[in-house]
């Protein structure tokens, strides 16, 4: 990740940055993002990719959260069972509406803490749910 000091500015600014961090993360991990930001009616998918590990493919949707402080905790603790509950439907959606069929699928989810004047910190977790 490039040495950039964060200067925070507005949410969306803050929520976008995240996700890029995010999304170069998944691509220096050597995922090929596939989709940004997926809208349907019951919400959004932040990022698909998919993760090639010799000859198995596996599409990932991956949550992207995140938190300029820490004053609510971890941005990661922010995801309920509620929201995978939410992320598994959405992430069905897609492969119907997509007409995608796969055989291995994973929720993922990042963390992004963005402090000013400090390098933003991004923890990946596998397998949300």
């Amino acid at each position: 990740m490039d040495e950039v000091v964060l200067n925070v500015g507005s949410r969306q600014q803050v929520g976008a940055l995240g996700e890029d961090l995010a999304v170069a993360e998944l691509e220096r991990q050597g995922m090929e993002i596939i989709a940004r930001n997926w809208r349907c009616p019951i919400g959004e998918l932040d990022v698909i990719a998919v993760e090639t590990v010799g000859t198995r493919r596996t599409l990932v949707f991956c949550e992207v959260k995140c938190r300029t402080g820490l004053g609510f905790g971890d941005p990661l603790e922010s995801i309920t069972e509620a929201k995978v509950r939410k992320l598994r439907q959405l992430a069905a959606q897609w492969l119907i509406s997509e007409g995608r069929h796969a055989n291995d699928v994973r929720l993922d989810a990042v963390g992004v803490i963005m402090l000013r004047g400090e390098l933003p910190r991004l923890t990946h977790v596998r397998g949300i749910g």
